[in-house]
């Protein structure tokens, strides 16, 4: 559904886009332009969102690990 989606957008943004910058192409050609950019640009923000998601859990495994640590030291090592 996501990938019919990204067709029929990228479509539209095909026309559009040939539009703004004044292009003289056809309509396949202006189809395959349109959804090229939406499957190249959808892909580039799933990269983008799950190496962000990937990273943000990485930070908070370290925040977690350091006040781990200090709780460890602070009341657990006593000798």
């Amino acid at each position: 559904m996501r990938l019919i989606l990204l067709v029929i957008l990228g479509a539209a943004a095909g026309f559009v886009t040939t539009r703004l910058l004044r292009l003289e192409t056809d309509v396949p050609t202006t189809l395959v332009l349109g959804i090229g950019g939406a499957l190249f640009g959808g892909a580039a923000i799933w990269l983008v969102i799950t190496l962000a998601s990937w990273l943000s859990g990485l930070v908070i495994a370290v925040i977690g690990a350091v006040l781990l640590i200090w709780l460890w030291r602070s009341y657990g090592a006593r000798r």
